[in-house]
């Protein structure tokens, strides 16, 4: 196991009406922004439940923070907290409000150029105006962890950035909030909580043992509850595990002491930048491809992926890596998640374009091992076709 230093500072409010603890985490005193997307969190009642939640407060709310977070909205919204000296902001959504609330409450706090945020992958950031969320959509696991990803339309650039001072104070995670979310929000979620946790779990062993089990368990529990949560909407505690799995896919704890992948998320990245494919079908399509192309270095670990995940235990070692890799095939589709380049509208000049994306964007040593190249994402992506 390799050296590591793990922290995570984060409170978690978790359960049937934890909504109304907000009022005891956000200060007396704050001045409140409240970070929402669309109409959904209107027309389920969780706003109605914040603002009776922050009634005792002065509170302000901004709307339209879209899928794939935009920078020139986050932009809008730091203008929004100096013009009412707000000293605390509320994310209220998923995985790219909370996102937004990141790099809102750090470019708020922040003197120089905010587009340095993102070039930098957030080095620069020194400090942040606290916030919490409340969690709507269980995928990403940004309630509890430190990083976000933001999407410049004008660039065409989608940039991933983390700091230490970007942990949510505090996450609220209800379960019963998720009820009413759509068939492809819930897809999408169990998938990118699941390539999460295959990213950080499926390098090269280093005798990690509790956090090979820890991921493995994740893993498991997303086959099976996945297509639960599509059959039935309202089973607690289906949607509970799977809000909970999501959250500890990536809140640091699988990751700790091990070597961490993520080419996956940086190719993906660059379809969505391309024409804003949901992030989690880019992980879908990009997945299967990766983890056969780079099956030599990573043999070890998929036969380990074979048996302890899928139970495959028959046949060569070369069958029982085939195995695994259409099993993972199979399951993002069984949850509605078509996985090819075809499916989206991609062809091979758009290739191209994204990789000259990767290249644009530093991302040119990719990997556990840093080895994967621009060239190398091509032949991927060709694979996925």
């Amino acid at each position: 196991m390799k050296n590591f230093n793990f922290r995570n500072p984060t409170r978690i409010l978790f359960g049937k009406g934890t909504i109304a603890d907000i009022k005891d985490h956000v200060p007396a005193d704050a001045r409140v922004l409240v970070l929402y997307g669309g109409g959904s969190a209107e027309r389920t009642g969780v706003l109605a439940q914040v603002r009776d939640a922050l009634s005792a407060h002065t509170f302000y709310e901004f709307g339209g923070i879209e899928p794939n977070p935009r920078y020139a909205t986050a932009l809008k919204a730091v203008e929004t907290i100096r013009e009412k000296d707000v000293t605390f902001v509320l994310a209220v959504g998923g995985g790219s409000v909370i996102d937004a609330g990141k790099f809102i409450a750090a470019a708020a706090d922040y003197d120089g150029d905010p587009w340095e945020i993102l070039t930098t992958r957030g080095s620069v950031i020194t400090r942040a105006i606290p916030f919490g969320t409340v969690l709507t959509l269980p995928a990403t696991g940004s309630e509890m962890n430190s990083g976000a990803v933001i999407t410049n339309a004008e660039k065409g650039a989608k940039l991933p950035f983390s700091s230490p001072h970007c942990y949510p104070t505090f996450s609220v995670l209800d379960p019963e909030v998720t009820y009413t979310l759509p068939p492809r929000q819930v897809a999408n979620g169990v998938v990118d909580a699941f390539v999460h946790t295959v990213e950080q779990y499926l390098t090269y062993p280093v005798s990690a043992f509790v956090q090979d089990g820890f991921a493995e368990t994740l893993l498991r529990t997303l086959i099976e509850l996945g297509p639960k949560a599509l059959e039935t909407p309202d089973d607690y505690d289906t949607r509970a595990n799977l809000m909970w799995t999501a959250t500890m896919a990536l809140n640091g704890l699988i990751g700790a002491g091990v070597p961490q992948d993520w080419a996956t998320h940086m190719i993906g990245h660059e379809i969505t930048a391309l024409n804003d494919t949901d992030h989690a079908r880019t992980l879908a399509i990009v997945l299967p491809s990766l983890l056969n192309d780079q099956r030599v270095p990573k043999r070890e670990k998929l036969l380990q992926y074979a048996r302890n995940v899928w139970g495959i235990v028959d046949g060569g070692e070369e069958d029982r890596i085939d195995a695994a890799i259409e099993a993972t095939r199979e399951f993002f589709q069984r949850m509605g998640i078509k996985t090819q380049l075809r499916d989206y509208g991609i062809a091979e000049p758009e290739i191209d374009q994204i990789v000259t994306g990767l290249q644009e964007h530093g991302m040119t040593a990719l990997g556990e091992y840093g080895v994967i190249a621009p060239e190398d994402a091509r032949r991927i992506l060709e694979a996925a076709l």
